[in-house]
């Protein structure tokens, strides 16, 4: 971990401090900021060598993840050696670290769920796919790079393609695992799903533990491999929430109207039952923050649901052009960049009420001075579980590298 005293500027606010938690040839990044890669006391997470900001290559051998120390000045210590090591998703009491070895190819090959603690040691196999698990007709395959947990720990959810190279618009689907049997189910399919984002509420209330938000992107085309040809973002995407059954279809009241579409981020508010999405607006050009609650199923009308209540959360901001963020486990604290021009900015803000008030406090930390042409080193920001600290991807060096600033929201470092 190094001290970056030249990445503030005249503009940050006092106290703030940045580190460069990554270095070397080798690009690193941090998972995705929806992921569940951290421990409950803020003190270590999970990133990856030899990957992008959106994942990487399963026929990677150089690929590794890697358990960051912050209490032990951020030393980093591999956690995973296998080729095609993905998915990593932490239990909610932050003992273990679970993840997959993708070895699939389209109907065939197999993918291991395996378990580790932190430290390396009583590393397991919880169960290997190789045949079509209940609910599908063939084994999945493009396994996707995130999984999410339920916050009783004792299910995991994670998407893939049910292709055989053979049937145009095969399905893509949810698997759902039962950590404690070792059993797992496909609970959605279909041709709409191949971008899902999943991600189970963090509520431990009865209900709430079971739900699972889910992006669907209307009108997307692919070969048949699976492999992307055309992702339909704008008036294609809309986002649900079902139970990990997948009964209970609820919608969230964004987009799909013409005008407003969503980006294709969103996250649950903490461990609240709301759930916030970016949004890009056409006719004025913002790209703001939208909070909400999920409602019956009313068809894929997104902002037209009946009963959809909405808070716009940027709406003091005078010219939001907000993509990535994430909030603190307690929802109150909340993290963004914005691109403006050709700048990746960070922001913090607070929150006031559940879906009701806008964020609060609005205060730019610095430019991240991450290549604003490239997807791969998008900053993708989030926040510590305590919300203490802040995270961000930049290839300020000239190699992609995971960062660390400290001293937000006013916080002693």
């Amino acid at each position: 971990m190094k001290a970056r005293p030249d990445l503030v500027s005249k503009d940050t606010p006092d106290g703030v401090e940045v580190f460069q938690l990554t270095e070397g040839e080798v690009p690193c990044s941090h998972v995705y900021m929806e992921a569940q890669i951290f421990a409950p006391d803020s003190k270590r997470f999970v990133l990856h060598r030899s990957a992008h900001a959106h994942g990487s290559s399963k026929d990677d051998p150089e690929h590794r993840y890697l358990v960051c120390d912050l209490d032990n000045g951020g030393v980093l210590t591999p956690i995973t050696a296998e080729t095609g090591a993905t998915g990593p998703s932490l239990s909610p009491d932050g003992a273990v670290c679970y993840y997959f070895v993708n070895e699939t190819e389209t109907n065939g090959g197999r993918l291991t769920l395996k378990r580790v603690g932190l430290d390396g040691t009583g590393r397991e196999t919880v169960l290997v796919i190789d045949a079509p698990p209940h609910g599908a007709v063939r084994r999945p395959s493009r396994i996707y790079p995130l999984s999410t947990i339920s916050s009783d720990g004792k299910r995991m959810a994670q998407p893939g393609f049910f292709g055989d190279g053979i049937e145009e618009n095969a399905p893509w689907g949810l698997m759902v695992i039962d950590l404690e049997r070792g059993s797992v189910e496909v609970v959605l399919e279909g041709p709409t799903w191949l971008n899902l984002h999943p991600q189970y509420c963090r509520s431990t209330g009865e209900a709430a533990c079971h739900d699972v938000m889910v992006q669907e992107n209307h009108g997307c085309a692919y070969d048949l491999s699976g492999a992307c040809t055309t992702l339909v973002s704008g008036k294609g995407a809309d986002i649900h929430v079902i139970a990990d059954d997948g009964t209970g279809m609820r919608n969230l009241p964004w987009g799909r109207d013409g005008d407003e579409f969503c980006q294709g981020h969103q996250c649950w508010r903490g461990c609240e039952v709301s759930a916030i999405t970016s949004t890009s607006v056409r006719s004025s050009g913002d790209k703001g923050l939208v909070e909400s609650a999920a409602v019956e199923f009313a068809g894929h009308v997104g902002l037209a649901t009946p009963g959809g209540v909405r808070s716009v959360l940027s709406r003091t901001f005078p010219k939001p052009s907000f993509s990535h963020f994430a909030t603190d486990m307690a929802g109150l604290r909340f993290i963004s960049d914005a691109r403006v021009g050709q700048q990746w900015l960070l922001y913090t803000a607070e929150f006031g009420g559940a879906a009701s008030d806008p964020l609060k406090d609005w205060t730019f930390v610095l430019d991240t001075r991450s290549n604003a042409t490239l997807k791969t080193t998008h900053p993708h920001p989030f926040l510590s579980p305590d919300g203490t600290r802040g995270f961000f991807n930049s290839d300020e060096s000239g190699t992609l590298h995971a960062y660390m600033v400290t001293g937000l929201f006013g916080e002693q470092a």
